[in-house]
């Protein structure tokens, strides 16, 4: 389900391109960037280290908390499938609270979900 014919605002296609960044820096399986409440940005990919593996998501959000952020107000995952997981929206949840919205971005910048926390 491509939702790329819908209309973006500047700042969530900001968040696009700085996820798909992070992905691309580092070929990544995932990149996530997310919004705070002052509208400072965050980015990262996914770490995957023995004895250290962070999702992207979680990266982001952990960033956002040590830089002293007290919400979130959107976040873009960039990764094949269209699920954001249990375990990232539990994390988003824990800074941002419930309704955060959450855009699934394929590789190719294509908006392939919509969800909220």
């Amino acid at each position: 389900m491509t939702e790329s014919s819908v209309e973006l605002s500047a700042e969530d296609a900001k968040l696009i391109t700085l996820a798909r960044g992070a992905r691309g820096r580092n070929a990544a399986p995932e990149g996530a960037a997310l919004r705070d409440e002052t509208g400072r940005t965050y980015s990262a990919s996914t770490v995957n280290l023995d004895g250290l593996v962070i999702s992207a998501v979680g990266l982001a959000v952990a960033q956002a908390a040590s830089s002293g952020s007290r919400g979130i107000e959107a976040v873009v995952v960039v990764r094949s499938a269209p699920q954001f997981s249990d375990e990232d929206r539990l994390q988003v949840a824990a800074l941002g609270g419930p309704g955060v919205p959450v855009l699934i971005v394929s590789p190719t910048g294509d908006v392939i979900a919509r969800e909220t926390t």
